[in-house]
């Protein structure tokens, strides 16, 4: 380019900025039209308290106040105006708090293009009037308390976005906003109440590339109007209550991206029609009633990101062509009756990074092939009847981005290792529960130095806890209930920095995997957890511990669940464990505590369980703080008091002063103890004889009890 060239590019370039500058001052001098004007305060005055910056007379100028833009009448090829007049093109107070009603005068603006009052608190119905705004291009009042039916005479020939999400709209689909619509490309109704089947009255929609209806009520099968929208780019159907079969119409999208149809009543297999959808990415299907196999254009999808077909009534094997597979990232196939080998060719889907193969009926163990699975991240195939423990540790260790292994409910009654060579480096959640696994804490746990979430409760593991449990920098959840370890608590447990404060950087899955948080060992209904949404837990009940409650414990800030019921611990309840300001969740039920229950813990705000049934505690029940909301269950078994409606005996209300009844009632207690005595022989033999026969379910628990029972009764003799 020559000076010259240069010259002029500079000069255009000037002039070019010097116009921006005079429109801009034009713009900025700009009045507000008095019957704008007048609208925006009719506006205002349904609100409830008025909106910061925005004057309170039609004398101040509107096109100044915030979330107000106006254009001249000029440049909106109006006639009627000044070229200083300004009309209002954009109102925009969205996350302003605004409550109160919408007001009809919005209707009034007839320059309006950009309406924007989401993420506020406004009620009551829609005015028909916002329905025929002839200018209107964009209108967002999602997230907000509107309800009662949309208007249904509706003439927005301009309009684009159309989003009135996450309100409580009911009645039928909408669908007459795409008659005179023409133009709309965001349809978004998700989160309200409208029921029923779809209407015909989409396919006028012609331009529609993102159509969503997910979490409402509609019933019926999809609407053959749906499959004529060639140019959707994402379809949102989700928690709805659809049912039948899916319908071949489907493949008709074929430049969707994203198809989520999860969470309804679907049936029948689903149709194989995949194989012109060749920009699909997003497909999830998970919680309907499909059956079948997996059909082939899914398993050969070349673009497929992430595939979601869990809980369904899928059978057959997994076959999927890794080849074309090459783009998927996350697979979840699980809670199916999928069965056969596990499938040893999802190494060569090189991005596949999440695999949830859980609740199938799988016939192998994990494949060697699976040594290679180098981007893999998450992995869950628990309650899958697989054996071999040993083996499959010994494959999976090979796994370098293995970050999160959940194997619940496999391997019933095999030895867990030990074998201190077993690496797991980047390891941030191990899940091995419910498997009646045995042997003792294993020493490769140790080295899962990145280790937030452990969870071996329900097995058989016995010895000691071993202190190195306290070596882990961001655990902040420990189960190891329902086991049989012995000892002592160990001390370092209350000296966890994740559980002190939780202020490190959480592992967040992927939105596909689920993780489980078991309720008892026979739960069926399992529920799916987000990782970073598990509390902060000690969980240690169930064994065969014994010795005190450290006062540590109160060191524990961020836990919210402590659970140490079902031990053999003594000693006092610390005070100290006030200091425990975000528990949620206190359970020392069924050991040998004494003493009293520490006042202090009327100080934990945030108590919502509480329980110390079956102790040897005495003296009266804190009134205060969240002890009130507490049932009667949740202190029997023991000496104490809570009679509100008068004062608790002396010998209670004291607990450390000298019981002077204790002459008085020596000769009852005696008496008392022998009676006890002679019902835990009798249970004793009872209980023995049936799990000599095979008729008690846990055999171990019923000993536990009766060594426990027996040691309470000889102690009060």
């Amino acid at each position: 380019m020559g000076v010259r060239d240069s010259l002029l590019a500079v000069g255009a370039v000037s002039w070019l900025c010097l116009q921006a500058q005079v429109l801009h001052s034009q713009e900025f001098l700009l009045v507000c039209n008095s019957s704008d004007a007048k609208a925006l305060l009719d506006l205002m005055s349904n609100f409830e308290s008025p909106v910061d910056g925005w004057g309170l007379d039609a004398s101040a100028n509107c096109c100044d106040w915030p979330g107000v833009v106006c254009n001249s009448s000029s440049s909106l090829g109006l006639s009627n105006g000044s070229s200083g007049s300004g009309r209002v093109v954009e109102l925009v107070l969205a996350s302003k708090k605004l409550a109160g009603n919408l007001s009809d005068s919005v209707g009034k603006l007839d320059q309006l293009r950009f309406l924007n009052l989401s993420h506020n608190f406004l009620a009551s119905t829609l005015p028909e009037s916002l329905l025929h705004l002839p200018n209107l291009q964009v209108f967002d009042l999602s997230y907000n308390d509107f309800s009662g039916p949309v208007p249904e005479r509706a003439n927005l020939p301009w309009l684009r976005v159309f989003d009135i999400s996450e309100n409580s709209f009911h009645g039928s689909l909408p669908v007459w906003i795409c008659a005179k619509s023409t133009r709309l490309q965001v349809l978004n109704l998700t989160v309200n109440y409208f029921s029923d089947v779809i209407p015909p009255g989409l396919s006028n929609c012609s331009s529609l590339l993102h159509l969503s209806l997910a979490t409402n009520n509609l019933t019926g099968g999809i609407s053959e109007d749906i499959f004529t929208l060639g140019r959707l780019v994402q379809l949102s159907l989700q928690e709805n209550s659809f049912s039948g079969p899916l319908g071949s119409g489907i493949g008709n999208l074929m430049e969707l991206v994203w198809l989520d149809i999860s969470t309804n009543g679907f049936s029948g297999s689903i149709p194989d029609v995949f194989q012109e959808m060749k920009k699909l990415r997003y497909f999830r299907a998970q919680t309907n009633v499909f059956t079948g196999s997996i059909p082939s254009s899914l398993s050969n999808s070349p673009s497929l990101t992430i595939l979601n077909l869990r809980n369904n009534l899928l059978t057959g094997t997994i076959v999927l062509n890794c080849s074309a597979l090459s783009p998927l990232v996350s697979l979840d196939l699980g809670s199916n009756n999928l069965s056969g080998p596990v499938p040893d060719d999802l190494p060569n889907c090189r991005q596949l990074q999440n695999v949830n193969l859980a609740r199938n009926k799988f016939t192998t163990p994990i494949p060697q092939s699976f040594k290679n699975f180098s981007s893999l991240m998450y992995l869950s195939i628990s309650n899958s009847s697989l054996t071999n423990l040993s083996s499959a540790l010994g494959i999976l260790q090979h796994c370098p981005n293995l970050t999160v292994l959940v194997l619940t409910r496999n391997y019933l009654d095999e030895e867990l290792p030990g074998d201190a060579n077993l690496s797991f480096p980047k390891l941030k959640v191990l899940v091995m529960a419910s498997g009646r696994l045995r042997g003792s804490m294993p020493q490769w746990v140790r080295g899962c130095t990145r280790l937030q979430l452990l969870d071996l409760s329900w097995n058989s593991l016995g010895g000691p806890i071993p202190s190195w449990i306290g070596d882990f920098q961001s655990l902040f959840y420990l189960d190891l209930s329902k086991n049989s370890f012995v000892g002592e608590i160990p001390k370092q447990i209350t000296r966890l920095p994740g559980l002190i404060h939780r202020n490190m950087s959480i592992l967040e899955p992927s939105p596909d995997f689920p993780l489980f948080w078991k309720r008892t060992m026979n739960s069926t209904g399992l529920q799916y957890r987000q990782f970073t949404s598990f509390p902060s837990t000690v969980d240690l009940g169930g064994n065969s511990l014994h010795g005190p409650i450290w006062p540590e414990f109160g060191n524990l800030k961020s836990v919210q669940t402590l659970v140490l019921s079902e031990n053999f611990l003594s000693g006092l309840i610390p005070d100290s464990l006030s200091g425990m300001t975000s528990l949620e969740t206190l359970n020392l039920s069924y050991n040998n505590l004494s003493g009293s229950i520490p006042s202090s813990l009327v100080l934990l705000n945030f108590l919502a369980r509480f329980n110390v049934a079956h102790n040897n505690l005495s003296g009266p029940v804190p009134r205060q703080g969240q002890f009130p909301t507490f049932p009667n269950s949740s202190f029997e078994g023991n000496n104490l008091c809570r009679d509100y409606a008068s004062r608790c005996p002396a010998t209670q209300s004291h607990p450390g002063s000298p019981d002077h009844s204790q002459n008085h009632s020596g000769s009852a207690n005696h008496a008392m103890s022998e009676r006890n005595l002679g019902m835990t022989i009798g249970f004793a033999f009872g209980t023995a004889v049936g799990i000599a026969l095979g008729t008690t379910r846990t055999g171990d628990s019923c000993l536990r009890v009766i060594v426990r029972f027996c040691a309470r009764v000889k102690s009060s003799m």
